[in-house]
Parts: structure tokens; sequence; C-alpha cells
């Protein structure tokens, strides 16, 4: 019984010997610490195995390095490694078996030109066509033309469309002229003998006259004599009464040269019958304005002598003007005589004077490429004057209805004109067309777009950019991918890599 207490005894104190032997090796400068730091150097050893592409910025900036480096806030830049992909390396293998798993449509050329494959093929510059996944582009192939945005996106840029519908266009052919006399409403006054001026009646430039009101009184020798002549022929054809017919025949002939010599120098009517009724050879003679308006040039002076011809005043009628304005070149086949024309002057805001288009010159202004039309109105009040400028706004023929869409619809290359056409949401057919008259708000399309289908009104520029960005940044990325592959070691192309969804 003795013998059985003390084996027990000895089993307990073999097995507590053995627990503490298992502690220490457990605590650290031990036997565990070996083991740890054995495990340790195995998992090192196998991270260095593991091929470093490039370092990238611990911040998630669009910044990488071939090498170890820092950024400027001291942060060492993070390792990308060949197994792994960027920001999410323990999602890498998941990521890749998604991409595997997803259904190849085609594969669309890398340059964003209408080509496409239902193999994998490269281009005639070696670059590697894109492929199209189920989930990007469900049109295939034959819609390879096509610009495909998400609708996130499409609300992100402010995408609006408008239906191109059948519309007259009420174009406007807007110019800028000045203001000027009508031209067969401007006269002269000039005598035809010579003379002097004896006295001024109006003596003011810019003095409105009215018809028939003395402008001036001249003396001329040779107008006194022609009077004394008719006095004379006409107090003979009195006194012949008796006379034979010859006789009178011969007086009644001189007395007729006589007046019409009168008459042909001007002399009124009322001048005349005073002269023949008492024979009153007047020293002097009243030249009158022969119509109401503005004396606008002034050139007789009280005292001078002027010769046949001469002008001395000249007085316009300003009740209706012309407006001559300048209209572009494009423009003018817009234009036809009649058509009614608005009139704005500066001098009083708010006010619409109108007229009508009368004439359209034969001749174009090589220095501005313009050509003049005159446009008149009539000026009640005289509040348009002479040498004002005008802004001219006049209707332009219409071509009856057309299919039209918003002027900013189109995108003008310079080259060519591109209308966005919404195929369904989200997918936009950029088409070119042909435009033809143009109004404030709308053009008309002749071939390329048809009545009821949507264009892009807004954002429309954006949409083009983005396509574009996208088919160069693929081409790109497919390039730096092909010679990253053919590199040699550490010398992998770290700018492709860097961001690899940019402009996506």
């Amino acid at each position: 019984m003795k013998h059985g207490a003390n084996m027990v005894i000895g089993i307990v104190v073999v097995g507590a010997l053995a627990a503490g032997a298992g502690y220490w090796a457990g605590m650290p400068g031990h036997g565990g610490a070996h083991d740890g730091a054995a495990v340790a150097a195995t998992s090192s050893s196998a991270k260095q195995e593991r091929k470093i592409l490039y370092y990238r910025n611990p911040m998630g900036l669009p910044d990488s390095s071939p090498t170890p480096k820092k950024d400027p806030m001291g942060m060492d830049y993070v390792p990308v490694f060949a197994d792994e992909d960027e920001g999410a390396p323990a999602s890498a293998n998941q990521s890749r078996s998604a991409k595997q798993e997803r259904k190849i449509l085609y594969y669309r050329n890398p340059m964003g030109l209408p080509d496409s494959s239902p193999t994998p093929k490269k281009d005639p510059m070696g670059m590697d066509y894109i492929p199209v996944f189920a989930g990007e582009d469900e049109g295939g192939p034959a819609s390879v033309n096509q610009i495909s945005i998400s609708t996130d996106k499409v609300q992100k840029l402010g995408v609006r469309t408008e239906v191109a519908s059948v519309r007259t266009l009420d174009k406007v052919v807007r110019a800028v002229g000045r203001i000027e006399p009508d031209e067969r409403r401007q006269f002269v006054v000039a005598a035809k003998f010579d003379g002097y001026v004896e006295r001024l009646h109006v003596n003011a430039t810019g003095q409105p006259v009215a018809k028939g009101q003395p402008l001036f009184e001249v003396y001329s020798p040779e107008l006194v004599s022609a009077q004394r002549e008719y006095a004379i022929a006409a107090q003979g054809v009195q006194s012949l009464n008796a006379a034979g017919a010859e006789a009178q025949a011969g007086m009644r002939q001189l007395a007729e040269s006589s007046l019409l010599r009168l008459k042909n120098w001007d002399i009124s009517d009322e001048q005349i019958k005073s002269l023949a009724k008492s024979s009153d050879v007047k020293r002097t003679m009243t030249l009158r304005s022969p119509v109401a308006g503005i004396v606008t040039e002034r050139k007789a002076v009280q005292g001078m002598r002027f010769m046949p011809g001469e002008m001395l005043y000249q007085v316009v009628d300003l009740s209706s003007i012309w407006v001559l304005a300048d209209v572009f070149e494009q423009d003018i086949g817009l234009l036809q005589a009649g058509a009614k024309a608005k009139v704005t002057i500066n001098a009083y805001p708010g006010k619409t004077f109108e007229g009508t288009l009368t004439y359209i010159y034969p001749t174009l202004k090589t220095e501005t490429r313009t050509i003049p039309v005159r446009i008149e109105l009539p000026n009640p009040g005289q509040l348009l004057k002479p040498g004002m400028f005008a802004s001219v706004d006049m209707a332009a023929a219409t071509g009856g209805k057309a299919v039209t869409v918003p002027l900013s619809s189109v995108i003008d290359s310079g080259t060519r004109r591109i209308v966005l056409v919404q195929a369904q949401e989200g997918r936009y057919e950029p088409r070119t067309v042909q435009l033809g008259a143009r109004s404030d708000e709308y053009v008309e399309v002749r071939n390329g777009v048809s009545e009821g289908e949507r264009v892009v009104v807004a954002a429309n520029f954006l949409i083009d950019a983005e396509s574009n960005l996208k088919a160069a940044v693929g081409g790109f990325g497919h390039a730096a991918h092909g010679k990253a592959v053919g590199s040699k070691e550490g010398e992998a192309a770290p700018a492709a890599a860097a961001n690899p969804h940019a402009g996506h």
C-alpha cells in the first residue's frame, strides 16, 4: 500500500515537471522564441520572393516610383506586388476570377475607331484590341459606333435631350447702320445768272424753312435788262391791237421770248404778273425755298458775287429718312426688298422705329465683306438726325418648314458638324449632319437626323470628350501593358499602373 502511494506521488511530480518545462519553453528567450523567429523568417522569406512591380503613393495620389521613397510627409511609399491588385490585395484573386467569368462580347479598336473583332487581335500599330464585356455594351458589335455612358454619369454631366421637330425658322438678320437724308428730298438753291447777294433773309445753317419762304435777295444787271425787255414787249403787244396781224405777231413773239427767259431763270409767276401790269422794273429779285425743310448748308454771304449755277443754299426735307445698313455677305441671301425692319437708336432707349427694306445695293465692300442695304422710314417730329448710328433687325425670307434641332446640339469641329442622337438611355450615336438655315435658337438639318429623334442639347461636348478620353486612355493602357510584359524586371511602366482607372 505504501509502495503504491509512492508511485502515484512520482507520477504527479513528473507531470508537474513536464508542465513547468512547457511553460518555460513558451516564455520569451526560451525555446518558444526560437520557434516564433523561425516562423517569421519563413514568412519574410516568402514575401521577399514576391515580385515588386512599383511603389505607390501612401495617400492614394496618382504618383508612383520604381524604387522605395518617401512622400513630403515622410511616409514610405507602399510596394505593389505582381500577385496583388492595387488597394485590395486580399481580394485580388477574387476580382480576377470574377473578371474571367464575365462574358466577352467582342473586342473593340483601342483608338475608338468603328472597328471590332470577335477574337483578340492587334491594330496596325501593334496595340491590343480592348475586350468589351456583357455588362459594358449591351448592343454588341452592331453598335460599336455608339457612345455608352453609365446612368449615374449621365446625371452628373447634366445631359439633356430634345426632340428634333419640324418648324418654320423665324430668322432675323441684324446689322448696324447710320441715318442718312433721303437723296430725293435734297434741294440746292442756285441762281442761273450772275449777280450779287443784296440781302439775306435766312442766314443760319439748321434753320427750318417753309416752302416758298424768302431766302435772299439778289441784284443782277442781266436780270434788270431782261425785265425791261419783257415790260417793253408786253406794252408793245397792247399798243399794237389796231395794227396788222404781222406786226402783232412779231411783237407777241418778242414778249413770249422775254417771258420764257425770265421763267428759265426761276422768276416766280407773281413777279412776272406784277412786272407785266405795272412795267415797274425791280432792281433786286427775291429767291425762295423750293421745299419745306432744314437749311443744311449756306454759302451765301451778303455782298458776295455769285456765278451762274453756284450753290448758295441747300435745303433738305427730313420728314422721311434713310437708314443705310451694312449686312454681312453670308446673310444677304436671306433678305428681299419689301421686308419689314425695326430700327433702334441709342438716343431713344426703348423706342422702336419701323421701316421697309427698299433696296439692296449691287456692290460689296471688300474691306468689311458687307453689302449696304437701304431702309426707308418716316421721321415724325424729326427725332432721327442724319449721322446717328442705328441698330437694325430685318425679317429674313423663310424657306418653309424643315426638320430643326437646337443650335446647342451641334458640335462644330471646323471640318464637320456632329449631333449626338440618343439611341437609348445612356447610349448616344454621333452623326455627321448637313445644316441649312438658322434662326436665333434653331438650325435646319438637311441630312443626318430625322424628325422625332432625340438629340443631346446639354453636356454634348462633355460626352464627346468622355468618349475620346476613354479611347485614348484605353489605347495608352494597352500600349503600356505590352511594354511592361516585354521589359526587364524592375522596368514596369508605373505611369500606367499608378491609376489604372483614370478617365473611366
